[in-house]
């Protein structure tokens, strides 16, 4: 086998990510080496890291035989020579090391990797642009000059959803024929509905109420919680509202004095410190979930939701109807009248109810690692072909 073939394939990948980021980002580059070193285990893949902490999401990739986390040399791990390793000197190691396609997974590629090999950029989203206001004039600078001058100069481009294709097309002209549009599956952790003992063994665990909301996500301006909280006096007073989230920006403030104000504090909690492996669970025991951002990429929560049966209020506007399909219910992000509407059609109509479950679980047969994988591998010899002619 050549070093084109899958057997033969040396992949180099960003791993900063997956070592020191715990949520988003990070959660997609170990999902990334999970799932193709898995689906791929003659192929080697070397995640390139300017340090590594051991972590117990990273453990058993780490000890897995086909991935190789490739640190600094010892002469430069330190100052700015390191910081800079990434940009420069990382893309000098990629070819000592013959990888086959290099894989930028969050948004960017090393300044000076072209020419180098062939390149696959992931594009998560282009919020900075569609929400300025969330982001500083100079994030937002550095940004369109890292992520758009990556887009152009990668052999292919993977976008995560149809929304940030069409975002790269308009705002970058970028080529649409070298976009390929692959959606990210689920962890396995969804992929088994927890049992009625499970349930209710984390609705102990957690003294959830009999009828709930979910929000999963950061409560930031974007994510538009408060579209939630402003509904929840229409619905009855058995209905509560969980928020599993980060709460400590000046928005989440805000959210706590509207919940103050509309008196919900009884009916209103934030969960912490809870463990992934509890989420699948929590979803399952929830009614709804609600994921009304004004803008995503895609929108993960809204597939993990769907996996555990729980249908999902999402808002218009970007990508949602990719991720839920017929499985969620989808509302003006800022129209209370209409979520409260939608919430009260779901709870008090079985049948819709029942038929919204059906529709979601068909939906999200898309979203598997198996067809991650297969269009990964694909993209990667797509980029190592057109490099050869």
């Amino acid at each position: 086998m050549t070093k084109h073939s899958e057997a033969g394939m040396i992949i180099g990948v960003d791993g900063k990510r997956a070592v020191y980021n715990h949520t988003g980002l990070g959660n997609y580059s170990r999902y990334y080496l999970n799932i193709m070193s898995l689906a791929f285990p003659s192929a080697r893949f070397r995640a390139y890291t300017p340090g590594f902490v051991e972590s117990e999401e990273l453990k058993p990739l780490s000890e897995r035989g086909n991935i190789e986390f490739i640190e600094p040399q010892p002469r430069r791990k330190n100052g700015l020579s390191r910081a800079l390793w990434r940009t420069v000197n990382m893309p000098l190691q990629l070819k000592d090391d013959e990888v086959s396609v290099y894989h930028g997974l969050s948004n960017e590629l090393p300044l000076t990797i072209k020419g180098v090999c062939p390149t696959v950029c992931t594009i998560h989203d282009l919020i900075y642009r569609r929400i300025p206001q969330d982001y500083s004039a100079i994030d937002r600078r550095l940004y369109d000059f890292k992520y758009g001058r990556s887009a152009r100069i990668a052999t292919r481009v993977i976008a995560i959803s149809e929304c940030t294709r069409r975002d790269l097309v308009a705002d970058y002209d970028i080529d649409p024929d070298k976009i390929d549009v692959i959606y990210q599956g689920i962890d396995p952790i969804f992929s088994i509905t927890p049992d009625s003992v499970k349930r209710a063994e984390i609705r102990e665990k957690y003294s959830l109420p009999a009828d709930f909301i979910l929000s999963v996500g950061t409560v930031q301006s974007r994510k538009n919680l408060m579209l939630a909280v402003r509904a929840l006096p229409h619905l009855p007073a058995s209905v509560h509202l969980i928020i599993i989230g980060r709460m400590d920006s000046a928005y989440a403030d805000e959210v706590k004095r509207e919940i103050s104000r509309l008196g919900l504090s009884e009916r209103v909690r934030r969960l912490e410190n809870v463990p992934f492996a509890d989420l699948p669970a929590i979803y399952a025991n929830a009614r709804l979930s609600t994921y009304t951002s004004r803008y995503e990429g895609f929108g993960l929560p809204v597939v993990e939701s769907l996996s555990m049966g729980t249908p999902v209020i999402a808002a218009t506007g970007s990508c949602l109807e990719e991720a839920g399909g017929e499985g969620a219910v989808y509302v003006d992000p800022d129209d209370v009248a209409a979520y409260a509407e939608a919430a009260l059609h779901l709870l008090d109509d079985r049948i819709f109810y029942d038929k919204t479950v059906r529709l979601g679980l068909k939906h999200i047969r898309r979203f598997s690692a198996e067809n991650f994988a297969k269009s990964t591998m694909a993209c990667y010899k797509k980029a190592i072909l057109s490099e050869l002619v």
